[in-house]
C-alpha cells in the first residue's frame, strides 16, 4: 500500500482494508475449492483438508519470511496472514466435519481425519519454516 493511501486514510483503516481484501480472497478460494471437491456424508472432506494444510504452510512460510527475512512492512502480514490465511483455513468446519464423520462414517475415519489433519499441518508448518529460512542462508 502506498504512503499516500496511508496519509489519506490512516494506518488503522489501511490495515482494516488489507484484512478485508485478504479475507475476501481467502474466503473465495475456500468456497471455490469446496465447490470443486464436494463430498458426501461419511466421506473424507478433501476441500477442508486441503485448504487447512495450504493455509498452514502459507502462514508458516509468511510468518518466517516477514519476521526474519525482510524488512517489516505495515500491511503484508495483515493482508496475507490475517486476511488470506484466516479466511482460507477453517477450524470450525474441521470440527463439524470430524463430528459428522464419526456419526456417518465411523469413529475410525473421524480419528484418522483429525490425526492426519493435525500431523500433516504440523509437518507442513515445520517444512515451510525450514524452506523460508533456507532461502536466506542457502
Amino acid at each position: 500500500m502506498s504512503d499516500a493511501l496511508v496519509a489519506r486514510w490512516g494506518v488503522a483503516r489501511v490495515r482494516a482494508l488489507s484484512i478485508m481484501l485478504g479475507g475476501a480472497a481467502g474466503a473465495l478460494a475456500r468456497a471455490g475449492l469446496a465447490e470443486a471437491l464436494p463430498h458426501a456424508d461419511g466421506e473424507w472432506p478433501w476441500a477442508t483438508f486441503a485448504v487447512n494444510l495450504a493455509g498452514t504452510a502459507l502462514l508458516a512460510w509468511l510468518t518466517t519470511r516477514l519476521t526474519e527475512m525482510v524488512a517489516p512492512t505495515r500491511f503484508w502480514r495483515f493482508l496475507l496472514g490475517t486476511g488470506v490465511c484466516g479466511a482460507l483455513t477453517t477450524f470450525s468446519t474441521f470440527q463439524v466435519e470430524t463430528i459428522r464423520l464419526a456419526r456417518d462414517g465411523g469413529a475410525a475415519l473421524a480419528a484418522g481425519y483429525a490425526t492426519a489433519s493435525i500431523a500433516a499441518g504440523m509437518a507442513l508448518a515445520v517444512a515451510a519454516t525450514v524452506v523460508a529460512r533456507r532461502r536466506r542462508y542457502g
